[in-house]
């Protein structure tokens, strides 16, 4: 089945960030995290660096912009962040969450011995401290903006092959921690099956938003159809992503009291579909509630660029609870 974004979305008419926007070695651009800090806006966008032209990849980094509005941005000169060493081979896909005046970046690993999860504190883009890292296989990590009930949280999804039946099985968990650094009373919140429009995988998008009825958060979808062709780079690509949207109880957080019936963001504009790497992938991993009720969405389109989406937070609230 071919889904569209819901009409309560409203898309640009172009990617906010790509490779073209980028001073230094850039090719793909996508799966950002956006916050509000320091009286402006900041995104750190993953960077897949290489030649668009030959569709060689060379590495990644995570690049830093800055915005007054949200939409037009000023890249900065330099990768804000990379972690390189005889065991880890690159950090890639930032989420942003503040918390107590402070920014703290969620992302991922890859390691020579498994996938891991990571989060970093920050209070100027300049200097990070890492505060922790998950055993693999664990990744999509997001943070909630405040405690709850004394603890920090975290959206995350691990990736237990073997005990889901030996393929892409993957569902949203939830972990509490009372310092950031160690993490446990792990809760399984979003299951694959839960989801209409989803049968290899569901996890975290952008960190959650507080509402008056609950916690709003996006979250990635994933359909596998083998039959799927060439849809990219790629000889062959057999997933389309989505962003579906629920919404978690304010006390208890692992508790979805509302879920979207279809995806809120589709593949259907021209950018979001040709010439990307992969194409049919909608990743969110930015939201932002606007004085207004207006909530900017931010997500990565085909794997290659970075897009922005707006709706209002009732209409949102709203989706969730039909």
């Amino acid at each position: 089945m071919i889904y569209r974004s819901s009409p309560v979305i409203k898309k640009l008419d172009k990617p906010v960030l790509t490779y073209r926007d980028v001073p230094y070695k850039a090719a793909l651009i996508f799966n950002a995290g956006v916050a509000k800090f320091g009286g402006r806006y900041v995104m750190v966008f993953r960077n897949d660096y290489g030649s668009m032209e030959e569709h060689k990849l060379e590495g990644t980094s995570i690049g830093l912009a800055f915005s007054d509005d949200g939409i037009k941005w000023d890249v900065q000169p330099k990768p804000c962040f990379e972690m390189h060493d005889d065991e880890i081979c690159r950090a890639y896909d930032p989420r942003l969450t503040v918390i107590d005046g402070r920014c703290y970046m969620c992302f991922a690993v890859d390691t020579r011995h498994g996938l891991r999860g990571g989060i970093a504190v920050t209070d100027d883009f300049e200097k990070f401290d890492v505060l922790s890292l998950s055993a693999p296989d664990n990744r999509n990590m997001v943070l909630f903006p405040e405690k709850i009930g004394g603890y920090y949280c975290r959206l995350e999804r691990p990736m237990p092959v073997y005990s889901r039946g030996g393929r892409d099985r993957f569902d949203t968990w939830m972990s509490f921690s009372p310092d950031m650094r160690f993490w446990g009373d792990s809760k399984l919140v979003l299951k694959v099956e839960d989801v209409s429009f989803a049968n290899d995988k569901v996890g975290p998008g952008a960190p959650p938003i507080k509402t008056e009825k609950g916690w709003l958060t996006t979250f990635h979808a994933v359909v596998r159809d083998d039959s799927f062709g060439k849809n990219g780079w790629e000889a062959t690509w057999k997933k389309q992503y989505y962003a579906g949207l629920m919404l978690l109880d304010l006390e208890d957080p692992s508790k979805v009291i509302g879920i979207s019936k279809e995806p809120l963001i589709a593949t259907d504009q021209a950018y979001e579909r040709e010439n990307g790497f992969r194409c049919d992938v909608i990743f969110p991993g930015g939201m932002l509630l606007e004085p207004s009720g207006e909530v900017k969405i931010y997500y990565g389109a085909s794997d290659t660029y970075e897009c922005m989406a707006s709706a209002d937070v009732n209409d949102l609230i709203a989706l969730c609870l039909k």
